[in-house]
């Protein structure tokens, strides 16, 4: 009788976290993330090293095919970026 609690016990170990609200599983979704082709400069301004200037040339700069385009089309430097980019994405309309 033992091993079977034993094993009834560990089930619920193994299976993934899920949301109360949803039922769906925790993760770090797009949905999460700050679109940068749609922010707001305000929206902007909350990130990290983002402030007026930085965010109005991620508004003149739009649209962006991928977020590295930050970079790549030299808006904001690199040490900036690497703080934003996790909570960044570039939606596609």
């Amino acid at each position: 009788m033992l091993p079977l609690v034993l094993a009834s016990l560990m089930v619920p170990a193994m299976a993934p976290a899920r949301s109360f609200a949803t039922g769906a599983p925790q993760s770090a979704t797009s949905a999460d993330k700050l679109d940068i082709n749609t922010a707001t400069a305000d929206q902007l301004k909350a990130l990290p090293g983002i402030g007026d200037a930085y965010s109005q040339k991620i508004i003149d700069g739009r649209p962006y095919a991928k977020k590295t385009d930050l970079v790549r089309k030299k808006v904001i430097p690199q040490a900036t970026y690497n703080k934003i980019a996790s909570m960044i994405i570039a939606k596609q309309s």
